[in-house]
């Protein structure tokens, strides 16, 4: 019965856009290059092996004058195809680094989308970001959206040091997204509810009215933030761009802790 639930929630937890948004080429100088965006100096695209052999595409778009670098992990029918306007204003708007990628099953990326590649990924991607571009925890603020709150709370529950966590539209847990329980079992998936208690850096919660219905009250997920600084920010459903330009202010606010 366990594994059944658990297989019905992941069915309910990946939408990977079908067929991919997008691809990915290599240049005759090597480099990885994303057919359809603007020439961008400052963008890099990455094919990250994860432990797991899954190879994953991921972007780094760089600011110039940037503080912190925010790694973001989108919803669940999303590829990093559908996601190049966004990064480009949070760059501008945020002056941050913006690195993302795409799960395993997603876009151009290998594999199968899951839990545990979900985690996997995020950790090639953070290891990348290490790595390549010598980002420190102290630096780094994790950005999860809907079911990229799992791997964001995954890698925040590990790291001790980080600038912050954003949880948008964030979900409780894979089975409470179903069914309105109170503990969690053995069989679930994301347990966010129980990750979260781990973390010690400070954590934004954003929600929209509608997603309430969608993801089972992502703003409970507060009442088990262990750490002192916390913030919650409420958005009803109005105009796209008001409703974009409301939350880089909030984080704009949030960075500047």
């Amino acid at each position: 019965m366990g594994n059944v639930t658990s297989s019905v929630a992941a069915k309910f937890a990946f939408f990977p856009p079908d067929p991919p948004t997008y691809d990915v080429f290599r240049e005759r100088d090597g480099r990885l290059v994303l057919p359809g965006v603007t020439a961008d100096k400052n963008m890099d695209v990455h094919l990250l092996e994860t432990k797991v052999g899954n190879k994953i595409v991921a972007t780094f778009w760089k600011h110039p004058f940037a503080r912190f670098t925010v790694l973001y992990s989108h919803g669940n029918a999303a590829d990093l195809g559908q996601m190049h306007e966004l990064f480009i204003e949070l760059r501008a708007h945020l002056r941050v680094n913006i690195m993302s990628y795409d799960y395993s099953g997603y876009g151009a990326s290998s594999g199968k989308p899951s839990e545990f590649n979900t985690y996997h990924d995020i950790e090639a991607t953070y290891n990348c970001l290490k790595k390549d571009y010598g980002i420190k925890q102290e630096d780094l603020i994790v950005y999860g959206q809907s079911v990229g709150s799992g791997p964001t709370l995954h890698l925040a529950s590990r790291l001790q040091k980080l600038r912050g966590v954003v949880l948008h539209s964030a979900i409780l847990s894979g089975i409470r997204v179903l069914y309105p329980v109170k503990m969690t079992f053995w069989f679930d998936i994301f347990k966010n509810i129980d990750k979260i208690r781990l973390v010690s850096c400070p954590v934004l919660v954003i929600h929209v009215s509608l997603s309430l219905l969608l993801f089972g009250h992502p703003v409970q997920l507060l009442h088990f933030v262990s750490t002192e600084f916390f913030f919650c920010l409420h958005v009803i459903p109005i105009m796209q761009t008001l409703r974009r330009s409301v939350l880089h202010f909030s984080v704009f606010l949030f960075l500047m802790i």
